[in-house]
């Protein structure tokens, strides 16, 4: 209810703004009595593309309806009554509304929360006269710009208004004055003492009326020639505002979406820029037709000069700026997945920023999506025919753009699509499978004012890796996150650098590294250390992240060359950390438990000056998703892995171990891990050699951990049973499992 409490102390245009945001389609009212419940709800976790959310939206939905009943019967009095009228027949036109659609409800509130905040956001930053940073400074900017459109605009239509009624009087004066010569043509029949007073009379009124023409034409002239600049000028203020929004502002927006394809922070919503785009559309729009009124008003009273060459040029420049706003603002709101998978389903949505405003849902467009090659992407934006090829087949690839009243926004949501077949290029070199970019092309063709423009659209998905197999997707996420960090805005499909500098990578892998594992702790400068290290056997001895500054890295070193001694490459490894970590471990990693990125020979150092009993637990140097404990006296158990954990979790196996007393540097286990340790489900059982004591009948587990102990060997036994308890009987033999120092 915060939220709405501060939304109704806005002021001046943000108050219209909010105004705005309502009304049949989710009337006020509902919004200022069930504020608290409606900021209560979870609308965010509605994924508004799967329909198999639509059982969640239409929960919503029907406790939405209870509430409004709920409030509605509490009313009393005379004005609770005609509230109570008023409440009952909003749920019912509330439901029949979105009753066949609840989806639609839940985009109409989110739109309505995520835009009140923004406004709310916008006034305290303005109220609080604080220093403007550079976004709020460059949004300024653009609306400091529209304020300037706008009163370019207006003084050209006032202009144009006076310009057409100078006009319409000098055509009624040249009539005029082509009547007063047929009236002295008619005057030769008459007698010469007649026609010569008359005639005199006539001439002198030409006369009159001819000077006047020729003032007139001259300030005519001038009129159209002082239009015609002025609109040159709003034509460069339309061009600045069109680059500043398309080329900086929504160029910003796609990196962003490219790079939380990395685990960057989410790119933002696009209400911001639509309204932007629909703004220059709209004024776009306006300046075309007055131009386009000019060029009228010259063909009906043509005057010597240059205007309709000018009138040409600028007919010209408008629509090809309204064309280029058109083109580029046909975007991807959900890019496909970037890893993509043949035969599994996977979903996208495209949207047109300036659809409602030019009024192309009048006439759905259907957006067709095809799979295509990097060679013929890059054909593509080179406007050369790729003669309607694909690289593949994709099932449920045709879709119709929707208008949805409430957030005017067209869209087209392809929520089904399936990669049926992939039809592979010839590979170079070392290049792999997974290293082969394609991307999902998106294309449609609409037209607006009456067709009297018609456009064809098509954007470009961001790169996509195909795969057949789950054993290729480690190698696949190499090549997207390779490309979606260092790819640069305008590149030619889909180059990037072959090297980069070890910062750069450090940065890629921290933002994936902390999104995988939701955490704020992300990887501290040691655990960069210790990747270049691994990354650069050869500098071992530099332990200085300046060290590392300047050394670049390359792509096959990432991930095509295997690591010394090694059957894999730094990123497979990374990427087999990261697996383990989210699956098993991410509790763990955010309680600041694991220390992970320590080798061998440093986990002894540190361990050797601690008592006995102290522990640490690093990742595996020789196994792929594996973490072990190092301990004091120092030995190293061989490595769990994702297998191990779904068998006993960490947390249990470090209580198993009662040799394990200090987590490193001097933490008791107990302490850290206690939380998460399983319930005991049976009791320990002592056994002798090839002698299992009896199975207890109240063990309810069916995998029932019995004991575990040192034996003269140093090797770690635990045993396990499957016991059946219906049958009274055990279903499968013991195993047993050996950790060695």
């Amino acid at each position: 209810m915060a939220m709405w409490i501060q939304a109704q102390q806005l002021q001046g245009d943000a108050l219209h703004q909010m105004q705005a945001l309502y009304g049949q389609h989710f009337p006020i009212e509902v919004r200022h009595y069930l504020a608290q419940w409606i900021e209560s709800q979870l609308w965010d976790s509605v994924e508004l593309d799967n329909p198999a959310e639509e059982a969640k939206a239409k929960h919503l939905l029907d406790s939405l309806m209870a509430e409004l009943q709920r409030k509605a019967q509490h009313q009393v009095g005379e004005d609770g009554f005609l509230l109570k009228i008023k409440l009952g027949h909003y749920a019912t036109q509330l439901k029949g509304t979105y009753d066949r659609c609840p989806l639609e409800l839940v985009r109409c509130i989110k739109h309505i929360l995520h835009s009140e905040q923004r406004l709310v956001q916008e006034a305290s930053c303005g109220s609080a006269g604080q220093a403007l940073d550079s976004l709020s400074q460059r949004h300024q900017q653009i609306n400091q710009a529209f304020e300037e459109l706008r009163l370019a605009t207006q003084e050209s239509e006032n202009e144009l208004r006076k310009l057409q009624h100078s006009q319409e009087y000098f055509i009624i004066q040249y009539q005029e004055n082509h009547r007063i010569q047929a009236q002295i043509n008619s005057l030769a029949t008459l007698p010469l003492a007649e026609r010569t007073p008359r005639e005199t009379t006539l001439q002198s009124k030409r006369a009159t009326v001819e000077a006047w023409l020729t003032r007139e034409a001259s300030t005519l002239q001038k009129y159209r020639l002082d239009l015609s600049e002025q609109h040159q000028k709003t034509v460069n203020l339309l061009r600045k505002q069109q680059t500043l929004i398309l080329d900086e502002e929504l160029i910003q927006w796609k990196r962003r979406q490219q790079l939380a394809g990395n685990g960057g922070p989410a790119e933002g919503g696009l209400d911001v820029l639509q309204s932007w785009c629909e703004k220059l559309a709209d004024m776009i729009w306006q300046n075309r037709q007055q131009i386009r009124r000019c060029e009228h008003l010259t063909q009906q009273l043509p005057l010597p000069g240059p205007m309709e060459e000018l009138l040409s040029k600028l007919n010209s420049e408008i629509t090809d700026i309204i064309s280029a706003l058109v083109t580029s603002t046909f975007i991807i709101e959900k890019q496909p997945p970037q890893v993509l998978k043949t035969q599994t389903k996977f979903a996208a949505t495209v949207r047109l920023l300036v659809g409602g405003k030019l009024n192309v849902h009048m006439n759905p467009p259907q957006v067709k999506a095809v799979i295509v090659s990097e060679q013929q992407a890059k054909a593509l934006l080179k406007n050369e025919s790729t003669r309607n090829d694909s690289s593949g087949e994709i099932l449920n690839n045709n879709c119709v753009m929707e208008y949805h009243q409430a957030t005017g926004t067209l869209s087209a949501h392809f929520r089904n699509m399936s990669l049926k077949r992939i039809k592979r290029s010839d590979r170079r070199g070392a290049e792999s499978v997974t290293e082969e970019k394609f991307t999902v092309l998106f294309e449609s063709q609409f037209s607006v004012g009456g067709n009297e423009l018609v456009f064809h659209v098509k954007t470009l998905s961001l790169p996509v890796v195909v795969i057949v197999h789950g054993s290729q997707d480690n190698n696949a996420t190499a090549t997207v996150l390779w490309d979606n960090a260092f790819a640069e805005p305008g590149r030619v499909p889909f180059m990037v650098p072959d090297k980069v500098l070890w910062p750069q990578l450090c940065e890629a892998l921290d933002m994936k590294y902390k999104a995988e594992m939701h955490s704020g702790r992300g990887l501290a400068e040691d655990n960069l250390v210790f990747l270049a290290q691994k990354a650069f056997p050869s500098n071992n001895n530099n332990s200085n992240p300046e060290d590392y500054s300047s050394v670049t890295i390359s792509w096959s070193q990432f991930n095509r060359e295997s690591l010394p001694g090694r059957n894999f490459t730094f990123w497979q490894w990374f990427d087999g950390v990261v697996e383990l970590m989210k699956k098993h471990l991410k509790p763990h990693w955010n309680d600041g438990a694991i220390m992970g990125f320590v080798n061998k020979q440093q986990a002894q150092d540190m361990l050797l000056s601690k008592p006995n009993g102290t522990f640490l637990l690093r990742f595996s140097d020789s196994e792929i998703g594996g973490i072990t404990i190092a301990w004091r006296l120092v030995w190293n158990l061989l490595p769990y892995t994702t297998k191990d954990f779904s068998i006993r979790s960490l947390a249990d196996r470090i209580s198993d171990l009662n040799h394990l007393l200090f987590l490193y540097p001097d933490r008791p286990k107990d302490e850290v891990f206690a939380k998460y340790y399983t319930p005991p489900l049976c009791k320990h059982f002592l056994f002798g050699p090839g002698l299992l004591k009896t199975l207890p009948h109240w063990c309810n587990s069916g995998g029932c951990y019995l004991h575990s102990h040192w034996n003269m060997n140093k090797a770690h036994t635990r045993i396990y049973i499957k016991y059946n308890l219906t049958k009274k009987k055990h279903i499968s033999a013991f195993s047993l499992q050996l950790y060695y120092g």
